[in-house]
């Protein structure tokens, strides 16, 4: 018997064919008995869901998403047991139109991007003022990022009690970024934790939004959190004395309702928003962003540079750039506020570029 001749299972066809063993059909199920669930989770191939906005259901990718990235905040349809009942496993069979989808790479030059959160409204920026130091290279990225994911951005300034906010206030408010500040005070057992009419103020600005926190390890995420949604009990760490970083201490994203009752809330009252909390980074590549999406976001900057010459940069060395035109043009009185947004901007389009404002 020849070698060619010795065959194996894998030579098994249950339904031989010239073409192999294709589908006889592309047609897919329609699953019109689908449910609507909420991606709340991922953890290792399941997906925690929240279904009826009552029901915590564990689920996995149908085969025909295999190669489909599903993210905290997706909305998907879901088969099988959606009862939630222990050892139960639904099926997701597909993902629901996206709002906002907020990317990242991992470097400039990376041309995988991956998916941080979907249908956000909202990307809220945690920086302390100190320990560890805030990195403003960091904060333009995750700004850029946002806009053009078509998000509005909260910056948050932790630990006020040891430093001034005034510094980050001045470069980001004329980007039409909101700037809201937490700090500590000593408890009455002597502990020290975040006075509760800062974690009120920033509570405001989360009411009725699906609001994503990013920040670097150390800059007091987990504790915002476990203030903001006192059930979440995050993990947190400390800031390292020698390298002035902090530890990673969540490993993974997860959606947490906003409770409306603040700090007396207990599991199960109403909410009025969603916190979506993500491990901490310590780079945010933008290789996926193009820079007419960066410029849409200013509109009245967009309208200006209509006027630039074709293939302009819009930085500060670009010849005939129609932004130094405006700049030129405006009245005595509006000309500082025209300076700093235009400076601003150029300032987040040298993070995308990589090149000097």
């Amino acid at each position: 018997m020849g070698r060619r001749d010795i065959r194996d299972e894998s030579d098994f066809r249950s339904r031989p064919s010239k073409r192999g063993s294709r589908p006889r059909t592309k047609q897919r199920p329609e699953h019109s008995d689908a449910v609507t669930g909420l991606v709340t989770g991922v953890d290792r191939g399941r997906y925690t869901l929240l279904v009826d906005d009552e029901v915590t259901v564990t689920a996995m990718k149908a085969r025909e998403l295999t190669r489909t990235r599903v993210v905290v905040g997706d909305r998907v349809d879901v088969v099988g047991d959606t009862t939630g009942g222990e050892g139960s496993l639904a099926r997701i069979v597909r993902i629901q139109e996206r709002t906002s989808t907020l990317r990242r790479t991992a470097d400039d030059t990376d041309p995988y991007e991956r998916i941080v959160v979907a249908n956000a409204d909202q990307l809220v920026i945690v920086t302390a003022l100190a320990q560890p130091e805030p990195r403003t290279g960091m904060i333009d990225r995750c700004v850029v990022a946002a806009y053009d994911a078509g998000m509005s951005v909260l910056l948050c300034l932790t630990k006020a009690d040891l430093a001034s906010p005034d510094h980050l206030r001045e470069l980001y408010e004329p980007l039409g970024v909101e700037v809201v500040v937490t700090r500590r005070a000593p408890s009455d057992d002597g502990t020290v934790v975040l006075t509760p009419e800062s974690v009120e103020e920033v509570r405001d600005r989360l009411r009725g939004l699906a609001s994503v926190l990013v920040g670097h390890s150390g800059v007091g995420k987990s504790t915002l959190i476990n203030a903001l949604v006192p059930a979440a009990r995050r993990a947190t760490g400390v800031v390292n004395d020698v390298t002035g970083r902090g530890r990673h201490t969540s490993t993974s994203a997860v959606a947490l309702r906003l409770p409306v009752g603040g700090a007396d809330a207990e599991p199960g009252d109403d909410f009025d928003g969603w916190v979506i909390d993500t491990p901490g980074v310590r780079s945010f590549g933008l290789a996926h962003v193009e820079v007419a999406h960066l410029l849409h976001a200013f509109e009245d900057l967009d309208e200006v540079a209509q006027e630039c010459p074709r293939g302009c940069t819009h930085l500060a060395d670009a010849p005939d750039c129609a932004l130094d035109d405006w700049i030129e043009a405006s009245p005595e009185a509006e000309r500082p506020a025209r300076e700093a947004r235009l400076a601003s901007f150029r300032r987040l389009l040298s993070s995308r570029t990589g090149s000097d404002a």
